[in-house]
Order: C-alpha cells, then structure tokens, then sequence
C-alpha cells in the first residue's frame, strides 16, 4: 500500500478540460505528488489554475515531462496523434502512461472488467469516456449470457465536448467500436456517439443493445449488471441505471446515466468524469505494484 511517505511523482500532459479536472483528481489524492502539468498553450485555463495551486507547469509539453527528473506516471489528455508520437519515448524514460486518447497503443482497460497487475506494456490505453460506461454493462451480460452484437449510444452534452475529443471523434468511435468485442466480449460491436447542444446542458447518457442467445437467465443477466453498476460506482460514484436490463425477443436494453462529480467541470460532464476516475483507479493499481 502507498503511504504518504512513499507518495507517486506524476505529470498530467494537456491542460484541456479533461487535463484540468484530472488535476483536481490528483490535487486531493494523497496517493500522488503532481510535480507538473504541461501543456503548450501558455494563456490556457488549465495552467492558470495548476499554477494558483502551486504546481510547476510548463508549455513545453512532452519535453517537460522527460526532462521532469523522477516522475513515473504521465496522464496523457492531449490527442491520439500526440500520444502516438509521445509513448515510445514514454516507455524508453521508464515512465508509465495512462493514455485517455483513443491512440490505442498500448492495452485497452476498463478498471472493473480487465485490470490486472501485469503492466509490462507500461502503457494502457482508457478507450473513450462512452467506452468506460458502457463495456461494464456489455460485460455484465456476457458473462451469463453470450453477447453476439453489442451496439451503444453515448450522448453527451456539447459543452462537455472540446477542441481534442472533437479532432479524434472518428478515433474515438472506432475504437469503442472494437473495444466492446475485445474487452466487452461481444461477438460484433458497434458505437455511435451524439453530441447534444442542448441548453441547459443535459448529463451524458448512454443506451446499451445487446443481443444474446435464446436460452438465457433473464435474473441473472439482471443481476449481473447490477453488480457491475456498483463496480463501477467504486470509483465513479454518479454512474446510475436508470433502464433496467429488459429483454425483447433476442436483445437486451440498458440504460445508464453518469454524473460527474464537479471537481472542476459541471454535473453533466459526466463523459469526463468517468474517464478521469479510470485514469485514477489504473494509477492506485499501477502504484500499488512499485511498493
């Protein structure tokens, strides 16, 4: 177990929204000691609120972080292009990254379906914010009952939604798409993301289709999912179902909701709330192994 004394030097590369809100993650953890936040936008919020809470930063960016000394995790919220050029070099420092683009270089991992505490690739990569929230309800299903198609919906809210996410939306849902067979377990998979502009703002919400084989335990699919909603509520405490796992015919439905905790980005955030929490939960596991 990490104890204060033996407190993690990390670095969070992008000072975006999802940068800045993880920073307050890490600000009030006190597993980690956040040496620096690096981006490359000197007028940029993020590093104005880094610097009010006393943390180094720098617009440097990747540089900052190789020539940052001791530091052995770097959260990366910068885009897929930049952590594709970033992670060799990552890996040659010996510094671990947790990837929440949807780069896809190193293994995909959602905290409570597939984190183990083999991290050989010393890079794993977080997928996407509707990945976090629906693989746990695709998983939940296909354990008592065999998912042939898994097809979701993540609808955000377009405020949520910056200048980096919208660059990657294609990288984002294709690797979604393949991210709910490889780590799902689905036979097929499919994403669709919807960008709401609605104002007020509503919270992200996202539907769940599975199909399944025809001899199935409707109550224990039932009860699966259940208890993947609390999984994850152990680390993201506004993830909700708010539809029951249904049958009709040959598919199941599921609705869940996610409300983010406000840390820096309002309730309805959820999007980034959830992935920022996975980046945490990987980061409490992966320090756990240096101890």
């Amino acid at each position: 177990m990490t104890t204060l004394s033996k407190r993690i030097p990390v670095a969070i590369l992008g000072s975006g929204n999802i940068g800045t809100d993880l920073m307050y993650k890490i600000h009030s953890n006190p597993l980690f000691d956040l040496r620096l936040v690096a981006g490359i936008d000197a007028a940029s919020e993020g590093l104005a609120r880094a610097r009010e809470l006393g943390y180094r930063t720098s617009t440097d960016g990747v540089e900052a972080v190789l020539e940052g000394g001791d530091i052995r995790i770097v959260f990366e919220a910068t885009s897929a292009r930049a952590h594709k050029l970033n992670a060799p070099r990552f890996k040659e420092a010996g510094i671990f990254a947790i990837d929440l683009t949807p780069a896809k270089v190193g293994p995909s991992v959602v905290p409570c379906v597939n984190m183990n505490d083999s991290f050989e690739a010393m890079n794993v990569n977080l997928i996407s914010c509707a990945a976090q929230a629906t693989i746990p309800m695709v998983h939940g299903v296909n354990r008592v009952a065999k998912v042939k198609y898994a097809e979701i919906v993540a609808t955000v809210a377009s405020k949520s939604v910056g200048p980096g996410t919208r660059e990657n939306i294609e990288e984002f849902t294709l690797t979604t798409q393949k991210a709910l067979a490889e780590v799902g377990g689905a036979g097929r998979g499919k994403a669709l993301v919807v960008i709401n502009p609605a104002d007020p703002p509503l919270i992200m919400r996202n539907t769940i289709y599975t199909i399944v084989d025809d001899d199935v335990d409707e109550q224990a699919v039932k009860d699966s999912v259940l208890d993947m909603v609390k999984q994850v509520q152990c680390y993201v405490p506004g993830y909700r179902l708010v539809v029951e796992p249904f049958r009709r015919g040959d598919h199941f439905m599921i609705g869940v909701e996610v409300e983010g905790a406000g840390d820096f980005l309002p309730a309805y955030a959820g999007n980034l709330d959830i992935i920022n929490a996975a980046a945490v939960a990987v980061a409490e596991r992966y320090g756990a192994t240096l101890n």
